[in-house]
This record gives C-alpha cells, structure tokens and sequence, in this order.
C-alpha cells in the first residue's frame, strides 16, 4: 500500500490502466534471464506512479527473456507445447516482479490463467476488478492460458476485462514510440505521435500484434507505446504529456 494519502495524489488521465511489459526488459542488457537491478528500477517506477496519482494498476508481463513459443515452434517443436512453455515463464517474471513491489511496501497479486495454486490465484475476472478495488496490484500471468496468442493479445484482453482506461506498453529497446519504419535499420523512419488503430493495422506498423490492436480498436480502447525505462515516462503520460505514440480510433 502506498504511504502516500489518497487527498494528496494527482488525479491521472486514466484512473485504471494496464502496463504491459516485456519479458526482455526483464533481462536488462543481458540477452537471456532476469536482471535483479532491472527488475527493481521497474518495480521503483511502478511504485513511483502510484506514490504520485490515485491510479489502479494491472500489469501483464511477457516471457521473451526466458523462451518464446514462436522460436521453440521454429526449432520444430509443436507450437502449442512450445507456447504453454512460454505461458509458464511468464509466471516466473510476474513472481520476481511481485517480490520486488512487495519490498517496496505494494500489496500485489498475481493471477494465473493457467492454475498452480501453490504460487498464484488462478485468474477470475470479479476478483482481479476486487483487488484493484481494494487497491491492490495485480500482475497478471499465464498469457490467455491459450497457445497461438502473444502477451500483447492478453494486455489488451485484460485491460478490457477489467474495464482500464488505456494500455501503456513499455518498450525497452530506446525506441520509445512507433515509427514509420524500423529506425535501427532505416535512418529515415520517423516517430509518429499519434495514430490509428486501423493505420497500425493497414500500414504494418509495428506496435503490437494485429489481434491485440483488433481487440483494443473494437473496445475503443487507446494504447501508448513508450519507452518503459525513460525517467518518469509513465508520470508524464498521466499527466497527459506526449510521451511516446498513442494509439488510438
């Protein structure tokens, strides 16, 4: 629980959002495993926005530091057992990122849609909308508990499900936004500041997954695409400053 009296916080754009982070934040500027320093300069960030806003947060984490289901299906392996692995990893991160914000004093849950009681809940929607209620973090692991779906799918599935107003994707690679091409590997690429679900589609701008974007522009739900570990970032954008790329119908 946060210190700070609610009286005192700022009110934010959005008074419930979902964050959704990667699993190769997790490994820092290592490739592969999970960075502790890492995990505890996300877990300051996230702790900071609740210090600062009364705001509600879920959070969906990734597993690409540990496995991803699309490149054990590459190696030849059957893609569903290879996504339930990567379903599984997630577990993993949510668990290190819980430890960390409970050490900073964060009352947080994580919920799996795939049940193993013994270290998660396992997901139920009433009860997720509860905890924020009660003004709890919930990190929500487990993908959808469905092969054939990426992480993004499941930010942008959660975040409808329990009724947040936008999804904040961190980014870790510096990009920090959309642009109108790879700029690592076109020096002429542009960052937009603001676009459309149904140009991200189109235009094959790599944000998130078509599915992911579908859902949200269905739900009229907007998405900021951000670099996760730029100095207040995630403030700034509550505080409705351009920051990054919005997304939106």
């Amino acid at each position: 629980m946060s210190n700070t009296p609610e009286s005192s916080k700022e009110k934010p754009r959005w008074e419930r959002i979902l964050l959704k982070v990667s699993g190769e934040a997790f490994a820092g500027s290592d490739s592969q495993g999970i960075d502790g320093d890492t995990v505890q300069s996300i877990a300051d960030n996230i702790v900071a926005v609740r210090e600062t806003f009364d705001v509600s947060v879920g959070i969906v984490v990734g597993a690409g530091n540990i496995w991803r289901g699309q490149a054990g299906a590459g190696a030849g392996m059957d893609r569903s057992q290879a996504d339930y692995m990567g379903m599984l990893a997630t577990v993993i991160n949510a668990l290190a990122l819980q430890d960390r914000l409970e050490r900073r004093g964060q009352t947080t849950r994580v919920m799996s849609a795939i049940h193993m009681s013994q270290v998660a809940e396992p997901y139920i929607r009433r009860r997720a909308i509860r905890h924020l209620e009660k003004d709890r973090m919930v990190v929500f692991a487990g993908g959808t508990g469905n092969p054939f779906f990426t992480t993004d799918t499941t930010a942008a599935l959660r975040a409808v499900e329990i009724e947040a107003g936008v999804v904040l994707k961190g980014t870790h690679s510096g990009t920090g936004g959309i642009y109108t091409a790879d700029p690592k590997l076109d020096p002429t690429a542009t960052k937009l500041d603001e676009v459309t679900h149904i140009d991200v589609l189109q235009k094959g701008l790599k944000a998130m997954d078509s599915t992911a974007i579908t859902l949200c522009m269905d739900n009229d739900l907007p998405i900021v695409m951000f670099d996760l570990m730029g100095e207040d970032n995630v403030q700034k954008i509550l505080r409705g400053e351009s920051v990054g790329t919005i997304v939106q119908s």
